[in-house]
């Protein structure tokens, strides 16, 4: 199995291998098929190797199932690790700047007369509040 092969993939390529070899002849048990599934997964699966190891009887789990398995097992572990990852992305996150305007107590002014940088603010406030 390759790196952060998809476990799909790999039952793929391990199907076709399997098939090619059928057709010169050579004929394998269902202990054969699922010890060599086993083997040739990564590091990334050792202790669902380990427990399947030590749980299940090599020689009469079903190739299906094991596949099941593995897809299961890839779906979840696929799950954790986006959270994690998402979850350390977030404490990384700088913390968002808060946007604050001025105040003026002028009764007699117009709001036609705002300075660029009020407007600027005013701006930044509108879009804040509709995001909001």
């Amino acid at each position: 199995m390759k790196q952060d092969e998809p476990i799909v993939d790999m039952i793929t390529r391990f199907t076709d291998i399997i098939n090619g070899l059928k057709g010169f002849d050579r004929k394998f048990t269902n202990g054969e098929l699922v010890s060599k599934v086993i083997r040739s997964l990564s590091e990334d699966w050792n202790s669902l190797r380990m427990l399947i190891e030590n749980k299940k009887d090599v020689n009469t789990y079903p190739l299906e199932e094991l596949y099941g398995t593995l897809m299961t097992y890839e779906l979840n572990n696929t799950d954790t690790k986006e959270k994690t990852r998402r979850s350390k992305e977030e404490m990384k996150e700088p913390p968002k700047k808060q946007i604050a305007l001025k105040s003026t107590n002028d009764e007699g002014s117009s709001n036609t007369n705002m300075s660029d940088e009020e407007l600027y603010d005013l701006v930044l406030l509108v879009k804040k509040w509709r995001d909001f």
